[in-house]
């Protein structure tokens, strides 16, 4: 059984950082495609950041191209995302994701195709 969570949110002001961690348990975590979304209040939820450690690939929405980097420690079973300059739109709950299956394209930015959720974490970015 496969399971997710996140820590890492909190409050901040804008320009600064906060890094959060999913660890996800179950399985062999390097088989699995990782990826952070993020649900703002009357929003739908968006992809953030992905990451396939065995074939060291990582993509960006565009909205945090430069500001976010997406990580893993493969020993630890750990991914991470470093969010620095902040800004108060980035506030959301910030949700990791996991699954075992290969995307083609551009399919991994769709929350659907994932299976394995954490509970989220919530940032806030005050201004």
């Amino acid at each position: 059984q496969v399971h997710v969570l996140e820590s890492g949110g909190g409050f901040v002001q804008a320009g600064g950082s906060l890094r959060l961690s999913c660890v996800v348990t179950g399985g062999t975590f390097t088989n699995y495609a990782l990826a952070w979304f993020r649900q703002a209040p009357g929003r739908q939820r968006e992809f953030v950041a992905y990451v396939r450690s065995i074939y060291r690939t990582t993509y960006y929405s565009d909205s945090v191209k430069g500001r976010f980097t997406i990580s893993t420690d493969n020993e630890k079973n750990e991914m991470y995302l470093q969010m620095s300059s902040l800004k108060p739109e980035d506030t959301a709950v910030y949700y990791c994701a996991a699954d075992p299956k290969i995307f083609w394209g551009d399919t991994y930015r769709a929350p659907t195709n994932f299976d394995y959720w954490g509970q989220g974490t919530q940032v806030t970015v005050s201004s």
